[in-house]
């Protein structure tokens, strides 16, 4: 701001524009393969129409939102599910990664959306959490 005022809480001055943006959210569409999801977008926007500036976790509802289509279509599974069985089954993030030979901290990278896990990683707890029994015979 050219008179050297700070911005008010809840605002920020664009980078490229110099113009006064206020936190709030606007609507944003997430597609994939043909499948799309409206979620609230957190940001700062302008008054008017415009493109907003996201900081820190604002794009966390677009990344699981994606997340959710990608289960969905290709049965990838999300972070909220994988976390889900693993805590129906009763393991640890390390004693599922141990037990799955996929790593002792594959588990923590699967739930915090950093890595994907396999194919056959997906299918073996998708059958787990229809019978969650099967922990026993893979230990």
């Amino acid at each position: 701001m050219a008179s050297g005022k700070q911005p008010l809480p809840n605002t920020m001055v664009a980078p490229d524009t110099g113009e006064v943006l206020t936190r709030g959210v606007r609507p944003f569409l997430v597609s994939y393969k043909g499948e799309a999801i409206n979620v609230e977008l957190p940001g700062y926007y302008p008054a008017g129409a415009g493109e907003g500036v996201h900081v820190g976790d604002d794009m966390a509802v677009v990344d699981e939102a994606l997340r959710g289509l990608k289960e969905k279509i290709e049965g990838l599974l999300s972070p909220a599910t994988i976390r889900r069985v693993r805590t129906k089954l009763n393991l640890s993030q390390r004693e599922a990664g141990l037990l799955l030979k996929v790593g002792e901290n594959a588990f923590d990278k699967y739930e915090r959306g950093l890595i994907e896990p396999s194919g056959p990683t997906s299918q073996l707890l998708r059958i787990l959490d229809r019978h969650p029994e099967m922990v026993d015979e893979l230990r």
